[in-house]
């Protein structure tokens, strides 16, 4: 069958035509020949099992059974009427309902006559009834002639209203394989056909809409998996190669004296395993002549900064210059401030750019750029902008990624003729499943152990009964000399109300802790950005003692001193966002606390959360909960989420065939880089009109 072929437009299946294919592309993006052949049923129904009355439950299931109807009656209901049959078997008995076609229904049926029913099974009124049920006479009944395992497809309200029902999108499925024969191209090379013993294309095709067993649609939902995950892993795969290959990168020869000098005299402490064995992969990146393009995961607190620093002193050794991108300016003037303290006596220059930076300062560090004067510039987005010209970026780093778009980061890139080596860092865990499907064109650097000394915060769920206990331990770290952070939920939706929310708990707390004593700041959305650095800063002066804030407090603000975290709300929070926010204290040598305050009234998924956080502060295995609870769309937000709209797999539920998928791909590339082998035919003609028509993979890393 000929690719082209199924980009037919889905107007010309006999029984379609123009209105239903308007309907089928803006209800379900159904448009090509193609379209339909992968919008995959949810379920399966085995129409080869029948009940009786009395094994019924009260599950909502869609089920058949054979029966007689004794007896039809019309019910007056507060709008118009219902027809209601009573329905037998030799166990007990059920009502059939009709809310429309009533007359007709009633003219056509036959009393005390032996019927096959098929629908889903309500509880109403102390019985069970169906309403709409399919019905056949037994003896006219040919089995053969029906499909033992009835697909549901996925449906929306508008359609069902417009008549495109289950059993007409069932309808054109079955014609678009009678109009093309059933005969579609292979797409994977007959030695992993093999090895794997997956079943052809075309056979797994018609299986996934039409089995005939539980087993058949067993093997065919495998073969689709592998083959939808395989084909991104060789896309992710291919694009690394092509990168590695066409993009040549610095090489830093040198390991030389600002390298070893800080090393031997200004580190503060002994590095982690975890950061020695990063250095060492990046430090074989830096070296390869091919450019660097490297994730660097470390949980809150793990010390990604002195891995980030030295990589760039190492650019600096060879003669390059570094910068540093951060997506706000309390985080860059945090860097900076970090940096320069680590630099020390060390003969390095570093500046600050953000939206702020005087005009003077600007002039001046734009000039120190270009002409090679300047070593490190930390900044915001200001980094990007056209008049930031640099003499020879050798190493960008770009922190909390996700928080930049694509466009963005490209730019950086095209900051050099020769694309400097680029460091992606991010303090939120990214669950490998996650990771190698979102991230496979990188390599992946992950510091999994904190620094010494360090202490795991403790972390309890209160309830608001017990907000007085709470407030009591806060004034005594206060005593101590601490500082407590008091978080409020942000949900966009409801603005006014969590504005309210904050308000209501600031005078609260402000009748509590009331001044002199003590000094309380408060940051919000809604204020202007001087107001918020303005309030932000005197709490990490230490001129006040609580913070309170909705989550604009979650990334970054590094304060020692801060040993209280109370989450208001908690089970508002997603997992990863309370695990950020818990990341704002335990900075210090202190004992730190995060506080998770609730009512009483929490979901099943809430309380998983919240057990997930007193239990653990390891945050990949936060991350893997958060995964399995929300899905990967909803964990990468909003710009990233449609990056793993998949039509069969579920990386999270299928990590396994990912893993294999993966494996494959590797595979096929070491032996045949550039598809060329004839072995590789099938997987070469797939994976170009994979590119062409659906592009499955725009993410530029």
């Amino acid at each position: 069958m000929n690719s082209n072929y199924l980009q037919t437009p889905i107007t010309y299946l006999k029984g379609v035509g123009p209105n239903r294919a308007d309907l089928l592309g803006s209800e379900l993006g159904i448009s090509t020949y193609q379209d339909l052949l992968n919008l995959f049923p949810n379920r399966h129904i085995d129409r080869t099992q029948f009940y009786k009355i009395n094994q019924l439950e009260r599950s909502n299931a869609d089920i058949q059974i054979i029966g007689k109807i004794i007896h039809i009656k019309t019910v007056a209901q507060k709008r118009g009427s219902r027809l209601v049959a009573k329905f037998i078997d030799d166990t007990g008995e059920m009502e059939l309902v009709w809310f429309r076609s009533q007359k007709w229904i009633r003219e056509n049926l036959k009393l005390n006559t032996p019927y096959v029913v098929f629908g889903r099974v309500n509880w109403y009124n102390g019985k069970f009834s169906m309403a709409h049920p399919e019905m056949e006479i037994l003896k006219n009944q040919q089995p053969a002639k029906r499909l033992r395992m009835q697909p549901v497809y996925p449906s929306t309200e508008k359609l069902s209203n417009s008549g495109v029902t289950n059993r007409m999108i069932s309808k054109f499925v079955l014609q678009l394989f009678e109009e093309t024969g059933g005969l579609f191209q292979e797409t994977l090379a007959p030695d992993i056909l093999d090895t794997l013993k997956l079943v052809p294309k075309r056979v797994a095709l018609r299986a996934i809409h039409f089995p005939d067993s539980q087993e058949e649609l067993a093997r065919a939902r495998f073969r689709l998996k592998f083959e939808e995950l395989f084909f991104i892993q060789l896309q992710l795969l291919m694009k690394k190669q092509r990168r590695q290959q066409k993009i040549r990168g610095f090489n830093f020869e040198k390991v030389g004296d600002l390298f070893n000098g800080f090393y031997e005299e200004h580190l503060p402490f002994e590095l982690t395993s975890a950061q020695k064995k990063v250095l060492r992969e990046i430090r074989a990146d830096l070296g390869s002549n091919a450019q660097m393009n490297r994730l660097l995961q470390g949980d809150v607190g793990s010390g990604k900064t002195i891995v980030a620093l030295m990589s760039m002193l190492l650019a600096i050794d060879n003669g390059y210059q570094a910068c540093l991108m951060a997506p706000t300016e309390i985080l860059a003037n945090q860097h900076y401030n970090s940096l320069k303290e680590l630099l020390g006596s060390l003969k390095v220059s570093i500046e600050l750019l953000t939206g702020s930076t005087r005009k003077s300062d600007r002039k001046r560090i734009h000039e120190a750029l270009e002409n090679g004067e300047l070593h490190i510039l930390i900044g915001t987005h200001a980094v990007l902008e056209d008049k930031v010209v640099f003499k020879n970026l050798g190493l960008a780093i770009v922190d909390e990624q996700h928080r930049f778009g694509v466009a963005q980061r490209s730019r950086l890139w095209h900051k050099n003729a020769t694309p400097p080596h680029i460091l992606v860092m991010t303090a939120t865990p990214i669950p490998r499943t996650l990771a190698m499907s979102l991230y496979g064109d990188l390599d992946i650097s992950v510091i999994d152990e904190l620094p010494p000394g360090r202490k795991p915060v403790k972390t309890v769920h209160r309830f608001d009964q017990n907000r007085l206990k709470v407030f009591q331990f806060i004034r005594d770290e206060i005593k101590k000399g601490r500082q407590v952070y008091v978080v409020y939920p942000l949900i966009k939706e409801s603005e006014a109300l969590d504005y309210k929310d904050l308000m209501d708990g600031y005078e609260s707390i402000a009748r509590d802790f009331p001044m002199p004593d003590y000094q309380i700041s408060i940051v919000h959305g809604q204020m202007k950005s001087d107001a918020k650095d303005y309030e932000m800063n005197r709490f990490i002066r230490g001129e006040t003692q609580i913070m309170v804030a909705t989550t604009v407090i979650e990334v970054g603000v590094n304060i020692p001193n801060a040993s209280v975290m109370i989450i208001e709300s908690a089970e508002r929070f997603g997992l990863s966002q309370l695990h950020q926010l818990r990341g704002r204290v335990g900075r210090g040598a202190e004992q730190s606390y995060c506080i998770l305050m609730t009512g009483f009234k929490l979901s099943s998924e809430a309380k998983t959360r919240l057990e997930t956080m007193v239990a653990t502060n390891d945050g990949f295995e936060i991350a893997e909960v958060d995964l399995k609870l929300r899905g990967p769309g909803d964990l990468m937000g909003t710009q990233q989420s449609g990056l793993l709209q998949l039509k069969i797999a579920d990386i999270i539920k299928d990590s396994d065939i990912l893993n294999t998928a993966r494996f494959y791909a590797k595979k096929v590339l070491e032996q045949d880089p550039l598809l060329e082998m004839d072995q590789h035919r099938s997987v070469r003609q797939a994976y170009s009109e994979i590119t062409k028509h659906k592009n499955i993979w725009t993410y530029i890393s």
